[in-house]
């Protein structure tokens, strides 16, 4: 069971980083653009790629850190309820990002990624976080709970 569990957990972590590191950039480089600023294709895949790799060293950290919170939280509840494990999971991935990002700011009076500051980038972070919830659930169920989807 905890070798699955770690099999899951592991992938959904990259795939929410991953996805919410792209989103941040992305949102950079949109509103650079509005600033009239001209950022070519090449320059945006450039700064993507320099971000998912700057911000393994911090960002992916509480990502982990935040999922692994969440998703036992997420497991709790589908062993009391029963039923609704994707909805449980991906809940916990979208409650995992949007805690982060609320709790940096209320603690630290910091917002982690400029993304995070409108309320679209924060969206962004919190689908990627879904993202992740989703992606743990299809890895990690046993046959019990592969029967039903919901």
């Amino acid at each position: 069971m905890m070798l699955r569990v770690l099999k899951a957990f592991f992938p959904a972590v990259l795939a929410t980083y991953v996805v919410a590191s792209i989103l941040a950039t992305w949102s950079v480089m949109a509103s650079l653009r509005e600033m009239g600023v001209a950022v070519d294709t090449l320059t945006q895949l450039q700064a993507t790629w320099h971000d998912i790799l700057g911000m393994s060293s911090s960002y992916l950290l509480l990502i982990v850190l935040a999922l692994m919170l969440a998703f036992p939280v997420a497991s709790f509840l589908y062993r009391y309820i029963g039923r609704a494990r994707l909805l449980l999971f991906v809940a916990a991935g979208v409650a995992a990002l949007l805690c982060l990002h609320w709790l940096l700011g209320l603690s630290f009076k910091i917002t982690l990624l400029a993304a995070a500051r409108e309320p679209v980038g924060l969206l962004g972070q919190c689908l990627a976080g879904a993202l992740g919830g989703w992606l743990y659930h299809l890895l990690s169920r046993n046959k019990r709970s592969a029967q039903s989807s919901f």
